[in-house]
């Protein structure tokens, strides 16, 4: 008769535990996290550059527009295009176009420096008394630094892969403006 009361007191106990440790298994399953929202686009600046000048017989026109993802408040990656007409009236004209890769890096905020990547087709006519043409593709590697004042960075870029024949200085200078 014992035997029989110790089976009737530790049954329940035995089955109070195995639900106590099978709702502690089931407590490490997956847990339901809410969806993060997403920031992609709240960290996409647009942006580039405008360019036009003009005089008597002489006229360049730019258009640079482009996009940088920020990673953080230090650096950013991107990437755009350009677009750039030269003509110097009886003499030539010339048609730029191409893609380009940036990557900006902020080591405090009023300074930027940025290694861009620019790939560009070039058709070169020269006019007047010589009918002279050329296509080429040009390339250039562009170190620089610059002053940044919110939204926008003045500064000098400096191209290590300039080529004598079709670069006439190595030196750029730019303004870069993303919002």
């Amino acid at each position: 008769m014992q035997k029989s009361s110790l089976k009737i007191v530790l049954k329940p106990i035995l089955v109070l535990l195995t639900l106590l440790f099978v709702n502690d298994i089931f407590a490490q399953g997956p847990k339901y996290t809410p969806k993060q929202p997403n920031t992609f686009w709240s960290n996409v600046q647009f942006g580039g550059g405008i360019g036009l000048g003009f005089s008597s017989g002489y006229t360049d026109i730019l258009l640079a527009p482009s996009a940088i993802y920020n990673f953080n408040p230090i650096v950013a990656l991107g990437a755009g295009i350009n677009l750039n007409y030269v003509a110097s009236k009886n003499f030539y004209s010339s048609f730029v176009y191409g893609i380009s890769t940036i990557v900006l890096v902020n080591p405090i905020p009023e300074i930027q420096l940025s290694v861009g990547l620019n790939q560009s087709r070039v058709n070169y006519q020269e006019e007047g008394f010589s009918n002279y043409s050329e296509d080429y593709w040009d390339t250039s590697l562009i170190l620089g630094a610059g002053y940044r004042t919110g939204n926008v960075t003045i500064g000098i870029g400096f191209n290590v892969l300039q080529n004598d024949r079709y670069d006439t200085e190595p030196f750029v200078p730019f303004v870069r403006a993303y919002f």
